[in-house]
């Protein structure tokens, strides 16, 4: 990519934030619209989750190959790609007549996502080459997040309690036109200049794994034992099918050399945890203040502007102790806001007095916002930069991996404890062990953010590296005396 203006890589990355707006927009208006899509379309919980998790579950399998694909043919022309797809599924799932329908047009929109956030990082991290300007760079990309999270609620309950839960998915429509249009007029092409060869036994081993755990962990409370076993079951043997085929590849899908960092192996599980927290914490909120407090679309967004606003405050502070202090300080302030929040619900019951729903929802807001820039800035920091695709599609892989689990084991839980009741009736006591699994998530953030950014981490980071350049070395030398 050649060297920018400092105005061109400031529009280039408002450009690629754009696409994440509506990826991350399109996540939190939805939650606000579960209950109103539980009436409309006579949902269960577990088509509330596959709504949510058919999109996450997509973009999961998707993202590492879509990383890759980036690198090899054009990081401009993938993201562009990644536009139209997703545009065009959200005027699709805005047309559909039935929740089977809504799932199939969500995962169109998917394959269209997977397009946009890795390679947009991906594009960020080889415009801003200065580590300082990068973190900053990346704060800001973070805080679209917490934007997304501020708007989607208010806009998601403007628009369903107006126009209906369909209107959601036509703040796509122009976003993404508008950034399609900045994106060919002003984005300039790059990739890697050694082009991946594709993996698709891994492609097919990834989308095995994700989506029969998937299956398993959601089916769980309403199928027997004999019905989600052989899932769980096809999820083991596709994750050590892949532990085995990925190292032998020359070019693997998921190349487990980068876990010898021991930064980036703890930015993973850390962006797992957070995500799943997360998509949990959502997913339980909505449902909640809806079917068991009553409140409307637009009532239940205003209710969780104590959790978004903090987030979009904190994620550049975040990107700024990043760039000036390194990750620790902001993953232990993320870890404990998260993890004491958690403990609210779980041991004090904070839904059931507005003092402690506030101040669970405060932290929690806090927590994610200083999670998010971390992770991103350490996964992709020490890397070749011929490896940035690939390695910022894995800590993207992770974030959405997180998110389906969350959504999955949280309304898995919700569900056994409901059973045949109302939420009126059992909601808080069964949504306990839900509350505890999320602090058992953001315990892991704290921990792993203390443990993998010390002197020690640090030195596998660079010893990663360099056995990661050599071996390209190797290969690329036996490949030209071939």
């Amino acid at each position: 990519m050649p060297q920018l203006s400092h105005g061109r890589r400031m529009l280039v990355l408002a450009i690629c934030c754009m696409s994440l707006l509506i990826v991350s927009l399109d996540n939190t208006v939805l939650n606000v619209a579960l209950p109103s899509l539980q009436r409309e379309l006579d949902a269960s919980t577990s088509g509330l989750q596959w709504t949510i998790d058919a999109y996450t579950l997509v973009l999961a399998s998707l993202l590492m190959l879509a990383g890759s694909t980036a690198d090899r043919i054009g990081r401009r022309r993938v993201f562009m790609s990644g536009l139209v797809v997703f545009t065009l599924g959200s005027l699709l799932c805005s047309l559909a007549p039935d929740l089977n329908w809504l799932v199939v047009f969500r995962m169109v929109q998917a394959v269209g996502g997977s397009m946009l956030n890795p390679v947009a990082m991906s594009i960020i991290t080889n415009t801003f080459t200065d580590p300082r300007e990068r973190a900053r760079a990346i704060g800001v990309w973070g805080a679209v997040v917490g934007l997304s999270m501020a708007a989607g609620p208010l806009v998601g309950g403007l628009l369903v309690d107006s126009v209906g839960w369909r209107s959601i998915f036509w703040v796509n429509l122009p976003v993404g036109l508008v950034a399609l249009l900045l994106t060919w007029r002003f984005v300039p092409e790059s990739r890697a200049p050694r082009a991946r060869r594709p993996d698709p036994v891994g492609q097919v081993l990834v989308i095995a794994l994700f989506g029969s755990l998937t299956y398993a962990i959601i089916e769980a409370p309403h199928g027997s034992l004999g019905s989600t076993l052989p899932f769980a079951a096809l999820a083991l043997i596709a994750l050590l099918a892949l532990l085995r085929h990925e190292p032998r590849r020359p070019e693997p899908l998921i190349d487990l050399r980068f876990f010898r960092s021991a930064p980036f192996s703890g930015a993973t599980v850390i962006a797992v945890s957070a995500f799943a927290a997360l998509g949990g914490f959502l997913f339980l909120s909505t449902l909640y203040l809806q079917n068991v407090r009553g409140l409307s679309a637009m009532e239940a967004g205003l209710w969780m502007l104590p959790m978004a606003v903090p987030t979009f405050l904190c994620a550049p502070l975040s990107g700024r102790l990043v760039g000036s202090r390194g990750p620790r300080l902001p993953l232990v302030i993320a870890g404990g806001a998260m993890t004491v929040s958690g403990l609210l619900f779980a041991l004090f019951e904070a839904e059931t007095s507005n003092a402690t729903l506030l101040a669970g929802y405060l932290l929690f807001g806090v927590g994610f916002g200083f999670v998010n820039a971390p992770i991103t800035n350490t996964a992709v920091s020490g890397m070749p930069t011929d490896q940035a695709g690939v390695a910022s599609a894995v800590a993207s892989t992770s974030r959405q991996l997180g998110q389906t689990l969350g959504v999955a084991v949280l309304g898995a839980v919700l569900a056994a404890g409901v059973g045949s009741s109302s939420y009126a009736d059992t909601f808080v006591t069964a949504s306990r062990p839900g509350w505890w699994i999320l602090t058992a998530c953001g315990a892991a953030v704290l921990t792993l953010g203390v443990v993998t950014t010390g002197r020690w981490a640090r030195s596998t980071v660079e010893r990663a590296a360099r056995r990661l350049k050599g071996e390209e070395e190797r290969a690329r030398r036996a490949g030209v005396g071939a």
